[in-house]
């Protein structure tokens, strides 16, 4: 008797959705269940590690780099495959999330890449996380050209040639895609996202001169790069396409990365093309995993955390240095402004910041940055010209400069800033804008005029329960406590909904919002992720 044939990917509690039978396809669907079985208890005994890492930082409060891979390190013969074309120069990229709008000013914006985003500024409700993708086919056979019919506004894609390279960010592997199951069990999302992705464009891609591009996000060590690596084979294998035509930039945006670099690179090395600086999210890991340490893990103010502090300077001088080192390119952090049409002081003083933030990056031998709107693009565009001039990258500064102790990676004790009582209010401030914002289904807000996403809420709360735990007090005299927590939230909830009167306060989820701000700031047993709890009210 033959074998019974596999299990299709069920769809479930999903509204059916104009035009998603173009994306999920049965043999799309085949693909993402095939990814499924194979990788999925990988997957699942990863995240198991990870609590047995951070168990043990619990115990330690401490970091070093691997003995046991050493050998990777110290060994200078081995690169990552050089970039392709499309990839060469990346001097400055914009982020955002796959809707439509988005999607035509991002290939639009003057922009070497886009960021297209399924993960933090993305809220993963069904329709984003499909429309998402038929955005994208869209883009790439340009049929994208729309009206808004809000506004009139027509919007329509540039010549080819004038048009940003996309670099695909699925989810991170933390979450589940509820809504696709096999067999009753979620499918992991990052495998959802990169799954559809790669089956309906990787071939179209090549044909227009590019190929399948990923940044893997919320990566914790090497064995995660590996996972990565054997997904990246097994898919060119299935679709028929040459090894190494995938490429992968991976953010270093958590601390335990950190200390992995050379190893994530060389997991990767046949798909790697670089690595990423990402700032908010390497914060919250820092007090995600030293969240016990004491008080010389105590971060202050989240806006007193710049690029300058000194263990902050370790992180992103030693990304410089491993990139080019192993011939890839290291990319920037955000420039997160968004500018005002109202206040050109506003606007003034945010450019300045932007540049001296680029320009110093491009300095340090950085190949690339990031920014968040595109009338920052012209910025930081000037910012990396003056240093690159023709040439497409600056892979050849080794850095050889440069030593990072272990120690200097996590020496947050040496900032003299501090918690401040207007650094819990704005925390808990932005906390539930946000929160509101995603659990409507908006990922990237503009919030006093900077664009915050997923690692902005998460820095937030993580700040608010790390000053309470670390029994902080403010330059006020007040203790963080969480009856002082409750009593700002409650506070500003009411000036929000002062601020946008009782009909839109009500028809919003504001009281959602700041119930699950304070949930996950004050549990004692600390969530790994807000999104998983939020996830869970996503609807």
């Amino acid at each position: 008797m033959s074998a019974p044939a596999p299990s299709p990917l069920a769809i479930v509690d999903a509204e059916p959705l104009p035009r998603q039978d173009e994306v999920l396809t049965d043999a799309a669907l085949a693909f993402v269940a095939e990814l499924h079985r194979r990788f999925t208890p990988r997957r699942d005994e990863l995240l198991a590690r990870r609590g047995e890492r951070r168990a043990e930082i619990a115990r330690t409060s401490t970091l070093d780099f691997l003995p046991e891979t050493e050998a990777v390190r110290a060994d200078d013969t081995w690169k990552v495959a050089p970039a392709p074309a499309a990839l060469d120069d990346r001097r400055v990229e914009i982020t955002g999330p796959t809707d439509r709008k988005m999607t035509v000013n991002a290939l639009n914006s003057g922009a070497r890449v886009w960021l297209a985003d399924f993960e933090d500024a993305s809220a993963p409700t069904w329709e984003n996380v499909i429309t998402g993708q038929l955005n994208l086919i869209d883009a790439y056979t340009r049929n994208i050209d729309f009206t808004d019919p809000k506004s009139g506004k027509s919007y329509a894609l540039k010549p080819a040639d004038e048009l940003a390279t996309v670099v695909t960010r699925p989810r991170g592997w933390h979450l589940d895609e509820r809504h696709l199951q096999l067999d009753g069990t979620p499918v992991p999302g990052a495998l959802v996202d990169f799954g559809l992705y790669f089956f309906h464009n990787a071939q179209r891609l090549i044909d227009l001169g590019k190929g399948p591009y990923f940044y893997l996000p919320k990566t914790e060590s090497y064995l995660e790069a590996r996972l990565w690596n054997d997904i990246f084979v097994f898919a060119q294998e299935y679709v028929g396409i040459p090894q190494g035509t995938v490429r992968a930039t991976v953010l270093i945006e958590t601390i335990t990365a950190a200390y992995e670099m050379e190893e994530i690179l060389y997991e990767l090395r046949d798909h790697a093309s670089g690595l990423n600086a990402g700032r908010w999210d390497y914060l919250f890991s820092i007090v995600k995993n030293f969240r016990d340490g004491g008080s010389k893990f105590v971060l202050p103010d989240r806006n007193l955390v710049t690029m300058t502090a000194p263990f902050m300077r370790a992180y992103t001088e030693l990304l410089v240095r491993t990139c080019h080192k192993r011939g890839a390119h290291a990319i920037g952090g955000m420039a997160a402004f968004i500018p005002s049409r109202r206040d050109a002081e506003v606007n003034k003083v945010a450019f300045e910041k932007v540049k001296a933030d680029k320009d110093r990056e491009a300095g340090d031998g950085f190949d690339g940055s990031w920014v968040a709107h595109p009338d920052l693009v012209p910025i930081a565009m000037s910012s990396f010209d003056a240093v690159l001039g023709d040439k497409p990258n600056q892979k050849d500064r080794l850095r050889e400069d440069v030593s990072v102790a272990a120690g200097d990676l996590i020496a947050i004790d040496t900032l003299d800033a501090k918690p401040s009582y207007d650094g819990l209010r704005n925390a808990v401030a932005v906390g539930i804008r946000y929160i509101e914002a995603w659990l409507r289904g908006m990922g990237a807000v503009a919030i006093f005029n900077l664009m915050e996403d997923a690692a902005t809420a998460e820095i937030s709360r993580s700040q608010i329960w790390q000053w309470i735990n670390a029994d902080v007090v403010f330059e006020n005299g007040e203790h963080a406590t969480a009856d002082l927590a409750r009593k700002v939230a409650a506070e500003e909830l009411a000036a929000i909904r002062a601020e946008i009167g009782d009909e839109t306060f009500e028809a919003g989820r504001w009281q959602q919002a700041h119930d699950l701000l304070l949930q996950v700031s004050l549990d004692q047993d600390y969530a790994d992720f807000l999104t998983l709890p939020a996830y869970e009210q996503l609807r």
